[in-house]
């Protein structure tokens, strides 16, 4: 297929999704643009029991007479912080799921020559927004990036937005009612006031073409009044000036060669690249890279990888809250440098854009997961929808991304559920549409285990470039033998493994008791899972990488171990202080050494 039938059906996809896409998508690289922050303080209204659509507290109507009264007001109530969750701000709404409403007043000078969005990075779980009093649009899903245009709406002055935020687990969300971390609710990630012109760059594409490591194939898309445009793509310390026409529908195909420094974990070389057109210039700073996959290896560039990775999930665990900074993603992406990892899992939704873009800068591979998770309702109306609409919103973020080289598109998702496996192979081949550069994958932990031999039967994997297996040989389930005697039986023997979870849970500090009894949730117990793991990594068929569960600890309401848990998730190598459990050196020692001990 070429590249012209792809953007086709990407924009074909985009169209259909409007019954339940009423939020418009993202433009590409808002941090490249001219913005505005409205971060910050927001006045906020506390509504447990959702009565504020009745009351319709979006008008903030006053009294105009001695009789009147209104049971709601902004004025006099709290503040919250954007961005931010409203549960990790106010003690009484600490274990809220349900809505909060956000007010943000703002100055703007609209301009005829002008085009002004609202962009959010990311509202938790349902957003409904109002513009001076007036509904401009509903967005689904936690963790993707939406606008809204209000270039015609806007008045000349000062404004008003008011967010619902509603965090409610749903059934036929992505995620369902069942997950294994805090619901952090609220306007999670920044809020911008966007200036673009009547005719803007909205998207692009920049990458290296799939199997290349020369050749740049890719795509601008301008919209607006003027779509017919020159476009110049300029990568000045390469001398590169490439031009190209975009046709009546605003699409421009870009297609050149150089001698790329390519991009890798231990030279992550970044260019500034200009996208320019007649009416906008937009500018990024791009890796290139190959990753592709050649039998049973994965290869960077053209040269075999073992993936040394780690799980994260989105949580700064020193404050015990979501993590919404740059501050934030740096803390935990070089905590996973300091274990010798050269890739993060990002667990199990797409996470901040702050996490890709310092993983680019510090050489981190990354793998970018939809939550499709558990207890998914994969026959549900309109899930299909959701899904294409959410892993369109995640790639069009992220496709610029040197650093991202893998899409997950589900985990721990079963054979036994209605449409499971016609749903994620469906979408298998739509994420291949969007994007053919980067691998592909679905996490299991279905596999059987009996007799010391490990059965990974299931056949979904045929549909994707990695086969990634859960397993918690001895926390979940015991051993059955020694570990360097485990037997692995592959229903599909030609494709590289990944073990994207293993491990146990341990309170740092807990170093007493039996080492050989998980009852103690010692750091000894853990360590000794760690350690019979790494005798398993020896005589694992076709592994090309592990990634432990999981880096710190965090915080998840279903752990109600009184004494070890108190509502933490505790298989982190870091405890929530940051402190090194036990595990944490076994796990450093073998990535220090794995790769010397492939090449004997």
């Amino acid at each position: 297929m070429n590249l012209l039938k792809t953007i086709a059906i990407c924009f074909l996809i985009n169209f259909t999704l409007l019954p339940y896409a009423y939020a418009d998508l993202a433009m590409t690289n808002v941090y490249g643009r001219d913005v505005v922050s409205l971060n910050g303080q927001w006045d906020a209204i506390i509504d447990p029991t959702g009565i504020g659509d009745w009351r319709k507290v979006w008008e903030e109507r006053k009294p105009a007479k001695k009789t009147d009264f209104f049971e709601y007001s902004f004025d006099g109530g709290p503040s919250l912080t954007v961005p931010g969750s409203f549960n990790t701000q106010l003690p009484e709404i600490t274990f809220l799921e349900g809505t909060v409403w956000y007010k943000k007043t703002f100055t703007a000078q609209p301009s005829k020559h002008k085009r002004l969005f609202l962009h959010f990075g990311g509202v938790n779980y349902q957003a409904t927004v109002y513009l001076n009093g007036n509904k401009i649009g509903d967005h689904e899903g936690g963790f993707t990036p939406f606008q809204f245009e209000i270039t015609d709406t806007i008045r000349n002055g000062e404004n008003t937005v008011i967010v619902k935020a509603d965090n409610r687990r749903l059934k036929d969300g992505l995620p369902g009612l069942g997950y294994d971390w805090f619901n952090y609710g609220g306007i999670t990630r920044d809020v911008h006031l966007v200036k673009t012109n009547r005719s803007f760059i909205e998207d692009y594409s920049i990458q290296l073409k799939s199997h290349s490591l020369d050749e740049v194939e890719g795509w601008v898309k301008v919209v607006g009044d003027k779509p017919s445009q020159t476009v110049e793509i300029v990568i000045p310390e390469l001398n590169i000036s490439h031009r190209a026409k975009t046709n009546d529908k605003g699409l421009a195909k870009v297609n050149f060669k150089s001698e790329f420094d390519l991009w890798s974990p231990q030279n992550p070389r970044l260019y500034q690249v200009i996208i320019k057109t007649e009416t906008d210039t937009v500018s990024e700073t791009i890796g290139f890279r190959s990753i592709e996959v050649s039998g049973t290896k994965i290869l960077l560039n053209g040269e075999s990888i073992f993936l040394k990775g780690v799980n994260i999930h989105e949580e700064n665990p020193l404050t015990a809250a979501k993590a919404v900074s740059e501050a934030d993603a740096r803390l935990l992406l070089t905590w996973a440098k300091d274990l010798g990892c050269n890739i993060v899992r990002l667990a199990h939704y797409p996470h901040n854009e702050y996490m890709a873009k310092l993983a680019d800068e510090m050489g981190l591979m990354v793998w970018v997961e939809l939550p499709v998770y558990q207890q998914i309702e994969f026959s549900a109306p309109g899930m299909k929808e959701k899904m294409d609409l959410m892993l369109t919103e995640m790639i069009r973020r992220d496709r610029n991304r040197s650093s991202v080289v893998i899409w997950s598109l589900s985990n721990e998702t079963y054979d036994f559920t209605p449409q499971r496996n016609e749903m994620l192979a469906e979408i298998a081949k739509t994420t291949k549409r969007l994007d053919d550069t980067r691998l592909i994958t679905s996490v299991i932990n279905n596999q059987g285990y009996d007799n010391n031999t490990v059965n990974v039967w299931d056949t979904l994997y045929r549909h994707f470039d990695i086969l990634s297996i859960n397993e918690y040989l001895g926390w979940y389930v015991p051993w059955q033998g020694k570990p360097e005697d485990t037997k692995w039986k592959l229903s599909i023997n030609n494709k590289p493994v990944f073990i994207s979870e293993f491990g146990g849970e341990a309170l740092y500090g807990s170093n007493f008791g039996p080492k050989d009894e998980a009852a103690y949730w010692s750091e000894e117990y853990q360590e000794r899972i760690y350690k019979d793991q790494v005798k398993m990594f020896a005589n694992t068929p076709n592994l090309v990488g592990v990634a432990p569960w999981l880096l710190v600890d965090y915080r998840s309401l279903g752990r109600m171990h009184p004494v070890y848990q108190q509502g933490w998730n505790r298989k982190g190598l870091l405890s929530d202080k940051g402190e090194r459990k036990k595990a944490w050196h076994v796990m450093k020692t073998y990535f220090d050494n794995v790769e010397n001990s492939l090449l004997k």
